[in-house]
C-alpha cells in the first residue's frame, strides 16, 4: 500500500467516525459540508478503492417522509413546520415491512419477483412463493408476477404466511402503525348509574281524617300545619246527629251488631265505640284523635264550622321513611334491578350520604325524556330528608365478583360481531370473536373468547383487523388458473 493510499484511508476512517458521533449527538442529518468532505476524501482514494456510486431511485412514488429522517410519513406531498418539503420515497427505496425490518430494497431487486416455488439465491430468502395479491388490497390474485393498472407490483405471499386466522406484521410496521397491547385481567366491574331525583312521601304512611257524614266542629285542639303528633293524640271535638242516632241504636237490645257495624262504617274511632259500649251512654260530642305518628301537612278545620260529608279535615304523614324517585336514562336501565343498593345525596347536606334500596322500577318510560322512573326507599329517622328536595342518586350495578375484562378500545364492534385481536408474539395477531357483557370505567367484560392473561391489541387494531379480513377474503377465493390446472393434472388416481 502506498503512503498516499494509507493516508487517505486513515483520513476517511477518522472522518467517518467523527461525523457518525456528531450526527448521533445532533439527532439529525449530516450537513451539506459533511457530504462535500466525504466526497473530497473519496477523491483521495485510488480508483480501485473508491465506493461505487449507488443507482438512482426508480419506480413510482410510494409515500413522502420527513426530510430529517424522523418517523413522520405522508401519502401526499407536504412540508415541515419550517417550510421544507418532505422527501419522496420511490418503490426501489421503500422499506420491506413484510420481510425485513427497516432494510431498504436494493434498486436492482425492484420489480423482481421469484416464480412460484422458486428457491431463493444463496444467502437470500428460501421461502416459496404461493401466489401474488393485489397491492391495493383488491380481491385479485395471480399465480405469476404482474403489475396493476397503476404500475405497482403485486405482492408475493410466501409459504407459511397463509396461516389460517393469523396476521403477521413485521416489527417495523408494528412501530409505524402504533400498535399497543394490554393484558386481559380479572376485574370487578361495578359500574355506577347516576340519575337525578327528588324526595317524596311514602304513600303507605299517609293518613287522612275526613267526615263520612255532616257534622259541626265544636273545638279544634291547638294543632297546626307542621306540628308533630302522636298516635291517639286528640285533634278535634265534633257533634254529628247521624252518629248520635246510630249510637242510640247500638245501645238498644235490638240491632246491637248492626248498630256497631254502622258506627264503624262512619269511621268512628275504635276507642269511642268501646267507651259507648262500656258506659251505655250516647256522648253529646265525639273526640277525634290522630290515627298515627306523623307531621300535620294539611289542616282544613276551625272552631264552629260545619263539615260536610267527604271534607278532609286533617292530613298526617309519617316521614321516618321516605321515597326518592329517580329518572334513569333508557340506555342504563338494563344494569338496574330491584333490590340493588343506592346512595342518595341532597344539596342541603353535601357532605352526608343516605343509603337506600331500589324497591320498584316503574313499568312505563317517559316518552318526552326517554327515562324510566325508579323508587328508592330509605330511612329518615331524624327527618333530615324533606319532600320535594332535589337528590343525586348513584346505583351500584354489576357483580361484585371479578370477571375477565379488557379495555374498551380492544373490542372491534361492527354491529354484527365483536372481535378482539390477540397478540401471539413475533408480530403474529389472531382475530378472536368474543361475547361481551357489562361495560364500565373504560373496560368491558368478556364472557367468551378471551382468558385472563391473554394479550390483546388496544391501538391500531382496526388496521390489523382490515388486513385480516382481506386475507380471509383472498383465502376464500378460487385458486389461480395455473394452480387449478396443476391440481387437476395431479389428481388422485
Amino acid at each position: 500500500m502506498t503512503r498516499s493510499a494509507w493516508f487517505a484511508g486513515t483520513l476517511a476512517a477518522l472522518a467517518a467516525g467523527g461525523l457518525g458521533y456528531w450526527a448521533g449527538q445532533q439527532d439529525g442529518p449530516v450537513p451539506a459540508f459533511v457530504e462535500r468532505a466525504r466526497h473530497g476524501v473519496a477523491r483521495l482514494l485510488p480508483a480501485a478503492q473508491a465506493p461505487a456510486p449507488s443507482k438512482p431511485a426508480s419506480g413510482p412514488v410510494v409515500y413522502y417522509r420527513d426530510p430529517d429522517g424522523k418517523p413522520v410519513y405522508s401519502a401526499s406531498p407536504m412540508v415541515t413546520a419550517d417550510g421544507r418539503e418532505f422527501r419522496a420515497v420511490r418503490a426501489s427505496e421503500d422499506v420491506r415491512f413484510d420481510d425485513g425490518d427497516g432494510e431498504a430494497m436494493p434498486a436492482d431487486m425492484a420489480g423482481h419477483h421469484a416464480e412460484p416455488g422458486e428457491a431463493a439465491k444463496p444467502g437470500g430468502d428460501a421461502r416459496r412463493v404461493l401466489y401474488y395479491r393485489n397491492p391495493m388490497g383488491l380481491a385479485d390474485t395471480s399465480s405469476v408476477p404482474k403489475k396493476d393498472s397503476m404500475g405497482m407490483d403485486y405482492i408475493p405471499v410466501y409459504a407459511g404466511e397463509d396461516e389460517a386466522g393469523v396476521v403477521k406484521v413485521s416489527p417495523g410496521k408494528v412501530q409505524r402503525t402504533g400498535v399497543r397491547t394490554e393484558l386481559a385481567e380479572r376485574r370487578v366491574l361495578s359500574v355506577p348509574v347516576r340519575a337525578p331525583g327528588s324526595v317524596g312521601e311514602d304513600e303507605r304512611r299517609v293518613s287522612v281524617i275526613a267526615m263520612r257524614t255532616d257534622a259541626f266542629i265544636e273545638k279544634v285542639e291547638p294543632v297546626t300545619t307542621g306540628d308533630h303528633v302522636r298516635k291517639g293524640q286528640p285533634l278535634l271535638r265534633l257533634f254529628a246527629p247521624e252518629i248520635n242516632a246510630v249510637a242510640a241504636q247500638y245501645l238498644t237490645s235490638i240491632g246491637y251488631e248492626g248498630g256497631r257495624r254502622r258506627l264503624e262504617n262512619l269511621a268512628i274511632p275504635p276507642e269511642v265505640i268501646d267507651e259507648i259500649e262500656r258506659t251505655h251512654k250516647v256522648p253529646p260530642s265525639i273526640t277525634w284523635s290522630a290515627p298515627r305518628d306523623g307531621v300535620v301537612v294539611e289542616r282544613n278545620v276551625s272552631d264552629g264550622m260545619k263539615a260536610k260529608s267527604g271534607d278532609v279535615l286533617f292530613r298526617i304523614v309519617d316521614h321516618t321513611r321516605v321515597w326518592v324517585l329517580a329518572d334513569v336514562p333508557e340506555r342504563d336501565l338494563a344494569g338496574v334491578a330491584e333490590g340493588q343498593r343506592a346512595t342518595v345525596r341532597v344539596r342541603a347536606f353535601p357532605d352526608r350520604t343516605f343509603a337506600g334500596t331500589v324497591t320498584r322500577i316503574y313499568p312505563h318510560l317517559m316518552a318526552e325524556t326517554r327515562t324510566a322512573r325508579l323508587r328508592i326507599e330509605l330511612a329518615n329517622p331524624d327527618g333530615a330528608l324533606r319532600p320535594s328536595m332535589y337528590a343525586d342518586v348513584e346505583i351500584a350495578t354489576g357483580d361484585a365478583k371479578p370477571v375477565v375484562a379488557v379495555p374498551d378500545d380492544a373490542v372491534i364492534d361492527t354491529g354484527e360481531r365483536q372481535v378482539v385481536l390477540l397478540d401471539r408474539g413475533a408480530g403474529r395477531f389472531e382475530p378472536k370473536a368474543v361475547k361481551v357483557g357489562l361495560r364500565g370505567r373504560g373496560y368491558v367484560e368478556i364472557r367468551e373468547g378471551v382468558s385472563a392473561g391473554d394479550r390483546v391489541v388496544t391501538a391500531a387494531n382496526f388496521l390489523i383487523d382490515a388486513e385480516s379480513n382481506l386475507k380471509a377474503a383472498l383465502q376464500g377465493m378460487t385458486a389461480p388458473k395455473d394452480d387449478r390446472q396443476a391440481a387437476s393434472a395431479g389428481g388422485t388416481p
